[in-house]
């Protein structure tokens, strides 16, 4: 009897990956956001609006901050002119004039003016300054719409 050479057939891996799953998977999901993005309402965002008081207090402190973000310091009261004053030395300013009659420096607060051109990185330095100090009440200036 003679042998019979069997010819298997041997499977041969397929080096390709299979996209139809990936497909039918996109395909879904693209369904459910058309379907659900109506029905998400934008969000509303509260912006705080500026706010005028009674009246202005007997005694301030105000932090100039022209547009080549020079620091000036100047007592609110009185008319003398603001003092040039380096970042360094704004909370020991500030603290002198908050206690330039004896006054409790909790109930003197500090107003800072900024220019609008001057970059907003200024202006939070300069109350981060204010802050580290434990200096309290401290405001910013602004101009309302006329």
């Amino acid at each position: 009897m003679a042998k019979i050479a069997s010819r298997g057939r041997r499977r041969r891996t397929v080096n390709e990956i299979n996209m139809v799953p990936f497909i039918d998977v996109m395909l879904v999901l693209l369904i459910i956001f058309m379907v659900t993005a109506p029905l998400i309402t934008p969000s509303q965002i509260a912006l705080p609006s500026v706010g005028q008081a009674a009246r202005q207090p007997d005694r301030f402190v105000q932090v100039l901050l022209d547009k080549d973000e020079q620091l000036r310091v100047a007592d609110g009261r009185a008319s003398n002119e603001a003092v040039p004053v380096l970042i360094k030395g704004l909370a020991e300013r500030v603290r002198e004039l908050q206690t330039a009659d004896g006054a409790d420096p909790a109930t003197v607060p500090v107003i800072i003016s900024a220019d609008k051109t001057v970059r907003y990185e200024s202006v939070v330095r300069v109350m981060d300054t204010l802050q580290k100090a434990g200096i309290q009440r401290v405001g910013l200036a602004v101009q309302t719409t006329r």
